[in-house]
């Protein structure tokens, strides 16, 4: 909601006529919902920060066409809202916590309109209450949005971390899979894998599915792609932990690896690199003389 000059001008006043008893209530209010999470001189930092921001708005407004949260005379005050909401949701504070640090500014304000004991405190406080409506229902929305990338950038990391590439070998290097395959992961599987080819200029590359708990037709669909980007790279690739469940399953599927050489476990798919490699030959030839 916005405000007329005229309005703007009151609210302005009002704050800054009460600004201590004002902001120890608004303070007061907020320590107390927050139970102790942060510290009574933080809450009122930035308690004072607001304040601060919301007059010097009021004032230009005052001065010109009045108040209004979108209009640029209020750049200052959204950016301390979308950082107070973004502190909040970084500090894992939930959403009703972080409205609370914006609404609580009404009880403090019916105090000071109390106490100023003039005419037209009831118009006055459900005028300036709208307000601060509207400056809690912002402070919401930049909370939803700064917990969504939040949560955004949390689940990429999570995905990276759930799809190591490991060099096992001179050459070699390992995917181990655990869990479900879709087709976001599969396409971080397939990045990461070609850039540690690139990185360590490995011919031979294992793709072990021991974790994955089941293997369906969209899963093999992500692997082969996998194990063609690879080969397009220049490097064989093995697929191994190939339970005998999963075995019926592909069989069942009628689903086709083609020439792509499949082993039971990790360690099958490793010896038999090493052979491919000619390891266990130059072994034997060492024991020999």
């Amino acid at each position: 909601m916005a405000l007329n000059a005229e309005e703007s001008g009151r609210f302005a006043d009002l704050l800054g006529r009460h600004t201590d008893s004002i902001v120890k209530r608004w303070t007061e209010i907020i320590a107390g919902s927050l139970r102790g999470r942060l510290s009574q001189g933080e809450v009122e930092r930035q308690v004072r920060e607001l304040h601060d921001a919301l007059t010097g708005s009021l004032r230009d407004g005052a001065s010109g066409h009045g108040m209004d949260l979108q209009a640029d005379t209020a750049r200052e005050l959204r950016a301390v809202l979308s950082e107070l909401s973004r502190g909040r949701a970084r500090q894992g504070f939930s959403a009703t916590e972080t409205a609370i640090s914006v609404f609580a500014l009404k009880d403090a304000l019916l105090e000071a309109i109390k106490a100023g004991g003039r005419d037209g405190t009831l118009a006055d406080f459900v005028t300036f209450g709208r307000l601060v409506d509207d400056l809690g229902l912002f402070t919401f929305e930049s909370y939803s949005r700064a917990r969504e990338e939040l949560i955004a950038d949390q689940a990429e990391q999570l995905l990276e971390l759930s799809t190591p590439v490991v060099k096992l070998w001179e050459g070699v290097v390992a995917v181990p899979l655990v869990g479900t395959l879709d087709s976001a992961r599969a396409q971080v599987v397939m990045e990461r894998l070609l850039q540690t080819l690139v990185d360590t200029g490995s011919p031979y590359a294992i793709i072990d599915i021991t974790g994955v708990p089941a293997v369906d037709t969209q899963v093999a669909q992500h692997v082969l792609k996998t194990v063609v980007a690879a080969r397009l790279m220049g490097a064989d690739c093995i697929i191994s932990g190939i339970r005998p469940q999963i075995a019926q399953t592909i069989v069942a599927l009628g689903i086709e690896f083609g020439d792509i050489v499949t082993k039971a476990s990790l360690a099958d798919a490793l010896r038999h690199v090493l052979r491919l490699s000619g390891v266990d030959t130059a072994r034997r030839a060492r024991r020999e003389t």
